[in-house]
């Protein structure tokens, strides 16, 4: 298995470690450029929020809607700054979860919800999603097929209905 075709490729580019599953919540850790140290998570709901702070942090890709609050009318977007990377995507890609690792590109945060692409580097396969609830479907789905009590199930993460796109969306 060859992996010199793995890349991260994009300045928001995170590489997510999986470590652990029980009743459909993985826990685990991802990786980004601008942090030698994990961001570590315990649910998808704590993922999910700590990449769309990460997103923030960056301003990129930038969100077509802002927050609206009560509390903070006056509340402006700060331009992006320039960021420095302390850690070379080589780095970031030996990094390897227990039940998966993933490499996530998100390219646009459009219609409240993300668009981009996800690579499973355990199996070198990498799908579009169109919203932030395929790419938990296709996290959920990669990672129970490798934890431990889904040993005899078949993969489906690039099946039929479950796919998350269309037939030949797949990159090998």
């Amino acid at each position: 298995m060859g992996t010199s075709y793995w890349y991260i490729g994009a300045p928001n580019g995170v590489v997510i470690c999986v470590d652990g599953m029980e009743d459909r919540q993985f826990r685990g850790r991802f990786y980004h450029g601008y942090s030698e140290a994990a961001t570590e998570f315990e649910d998808i709901d704590q993922i999910l929020f700590e990449l769309e702070h990460f997103f923030d942090f960056l301003n990129f890709p930038h969100a077509t809607t802002e927050e609206r609050s009560f509390r903070d009318p006056g509340r402006r977007t700060e331009n992006r700054q320039e960021r420095e990377k302390v850690m070379k995507d080589k780095e970031l890609l030996q990094k390897h979860g227990e039940l998966g690792t993933f490499i996530v590109r998100v390219q646009h945060r459009q219609h409240n919800s993300w668009q981009g692409r996800i690579t499973w580097m355990d199996e070198n396969r990498t799908v579009y999603f169109r919203s932030i609830w395929e790419l938990v479907k296709l996290l959920v789905s990669a990672v129970e097929t490798t934890a431990p009590e889904a040993e005899e199930k078949e993969p489906s993460w690039f099946e039929g209905d479950d796919a998350a796109g269309l037939p030949g969306d797949e990159i090998s």
